[in-house]
C-alpha cells in the first residue's frame, strides 16, 4: 500500500523540484540519486539575530536540547561564549522556516521565542522565556492555552511600541475540528496571544485568520500607528497560495489580500514572506510566488485597505533566488536573499535610498557549505545583513 504523504512533505517536494539549485547543495542531490547511501543529517543552523538599544548585537540559535544565546559588541566580529536560554533541556526546532526568535521588552528585558516539537508529526509548543537583566532567564512559559499535541508551530515574536509582546503563529486546533465534523478545511490557521506584562504572562490566544498555508513563516511589524501587522502565505479559495495581511487592532481581525500572483498549489513551499513598514506607513514586502510558471521572488509595496494591486511589484535576484528578507531605516530599503549558482550559495542584496523607487546590486559572500536563510536588521539608520553559514559560521555586512 502507497506510503501516504503529509500536505507539508508534498509542499517540500514540489518546492524542491522548483528551487532545487537554490535550496540543496550538489552533494545532497548527489545522494539522493543513490538510494543505498545513507544521508548525513542536515545541519540546524536556523538563526535569528537582533540589535538591542545600546548597539549590541544578540543571536540566537539551537545548541542541542537547549536554545543558546551569542552577544558581539563588534558587529559580528567577535561572538561570546554560549549561553544557555533554557535551563533544562528540551526538543528545539530550528529549521529556517522556523527558528528561535529574540525581542526586546519596553522594560527592557530580552525576550527568547522558540516551537518545541511534540511527539507527533507536525506538532509544537509555542515556548517564551525572559530575562529581566538581559542574562539570566526565567524557567520558559508555553505561550498558548490549547496544549493539543498538534500544530503550534512558526511562531513570530513582535514588541510594539505601547509594551505589549504579541506572539503569531500557525495553528492546526481548527483543521483537526474539521476533520472530526467530517467537514472541508483548507490549510491551517493563524492566532496571536498578547502580553500586557513585558513577556511574563500571556492573554488567552485569539484567531486572527482561517486558512493559512501550513509550512511558512509568518512576517511581523508595526504600523504606523502602533498596531501589530501580520503577513503570510494564505490559501484563498480554492487553492491560490498568495498572502494575506492583518492588522491586530481591536474589534474582529479582518485579514486583507495583498499578493495576487494567484499560484495555484496543492501543497506548502515552506517559503513565507518579509514585512517592514516605514516612517510614511508605506509597506514593503517581499516574497515568493510561482509567477508564469517560474518561481521567483518578488518585491513591492503592499495595498491599502480596499485595493487590488501591488505598488512597485518587480522580480528579486535570478532563478535561484530563495529566502528573501528586508528591512528598512528612514528611506532606505534593504532587501537580502541567497541565491545557488550551481556550485556556491551567493549572499546577494539590494538597497534603495528613495523608499524603494529604486535598487542597487550588492554581493556580499559567497559560501559552499550549507547555509541558513539570511536576515535584514536595523540599527538606527543602518541597515545590515546577518549570515550564517556550516563553514563560515555567523557573520554581519554592512548595507552600503
Amino acid at each position: 500500500m502507497p506510503k501516504s504523504v503529509s500536505i507539508c512533505e508534498r509542499g517540500r517536494r514540489l518546492l524542491a523540484a522548483l528551487l532545487a539549485a537554490a535550496l540543496l547543495p550538489a552533494a545532497a542531490a548527489a545522494a539522493d540519486a543513490m538510494p543505498a547511501m545513507k544521508k548525513a543529517a542536515r545541519p540546524e543552523l536556523g538563526t535569528s539575530a537582533a540589535f538591542a538599544p545600546d548597539g549590541t548585537l544578540y543571536a540566537v540559535a539551537k545548541q542541542g536540547e537547549h536554545v543558546v544565546l551569542y552577544r558581539s559588541a563588534d558587529e559580528g566580529a567577535s561572538w561570546s561564549a554560549p549561553a544557555l536560554v533554557n535551563a533544562q533541556p528540551e526538543a528545539i526546532a530550528a529549521d529556517g522556516e522556523g527558528r528561535p526568535k529574540l525581542a526586546f521588552a519596553a522594560d527592557g528585558a530580552l525576550l527568547v521565542s522558540w516551537t518545541r516539537p511534540l511527539g507527533k508529526p507536525y506538532s509544537g509548543e509555542i515556548r517564551l522565556a525572559r530575562a529581566a537583566d538581559g542574562d539570566t532567564f526565567l524557567p520558559p512559559i508555553s505561550v498558548h492555552r490549547d496544549r493539543a499535541e498538534i500544530t503550534h508551530r512558526f511562531e513570530s515574536l513582535l514588541v510594539v511600541p505601547d509594551g505589549r509582546v504579541v506572539v503569531a503563529w500557525i495553528d492546526k486546533r481548527d483543521l483537526e475540528a474539521a476533520k472530526a465534523a467530517a467537514t472541508a478545511y483548507r490549510g491551517a490557521a493563524v492566532y496571536a496571544a498578547v502580553s500586557a506584562d513585558g513577556g511574563k504572562s500571556f492573554q488567552p490566544e485569539t484567531k486572527l485568520a482561517d486558512h493559512s498555508c501550513e509550512c511558512c513563516r509568518i512576517a511581523a511589524a508595526v504600523d504606523r500607528d502602533g498596531t501589530p501587522l501580520f503577513m503570510w502565505r494564505h490559501v484563498f479559495a480554492p487553492n491560490e497560495r498568495d498572502h494575506a495581511l492583518v492588522r491586530l487592532a481591536a474589534g474582529t481581525p479582518s485579514p486583507q489580500r495583498v499578493t495576487f500572483d494567484r499560484w495555484r498549489l496543492d501543497g506548502c513551499p515552506h517559503h513565507g514572506p518579509s514585512l517592514a513598514v516605514d516612517a510614511a506607513g508605506r509597506r514593503h514586502a517581499v516574497w515568493f510566488n510561482q509567477i508564469d510558471g517560474e518561481g521567483q521572488v518578488s518585491y513591492g509595496r503592499l495595498p491599502a485597505a480596499g485595493e487590488a494591486a501591488v505598488s512597485g511589484q518587480r522580480r528579486v535576484g535570478g532563478a535561484g533566488a530563495a529566502h528573501a528578507d528586508l528591512a528598512v531605516a528612514g528611506t532606505q530599503v534593504g532587501i537580502v536573499w541567497k541565491e545557488f549558482d550551481g556550485e556556491r550559495t551567493r549572499l546577494r542584496a539590494e538597497i534603495s535610498a528613495d523608499g524603494g523607487a529604486s535598487f542597487r546590486p550588492l554581493e556580499l559572500a559567497v559560501s559552499e557549505g550549507a547555509s541558513d536563510q539570511p536576515r535584514a536588521l536595523h540599527r538606527g539608520g543602518e541597515l545590515f545583513a546577518f549570515w550564517r553559514t556550516e563553514r563560515e559560521g555567523m557573520r554581519l555586512f554592512p548595507l552600503r
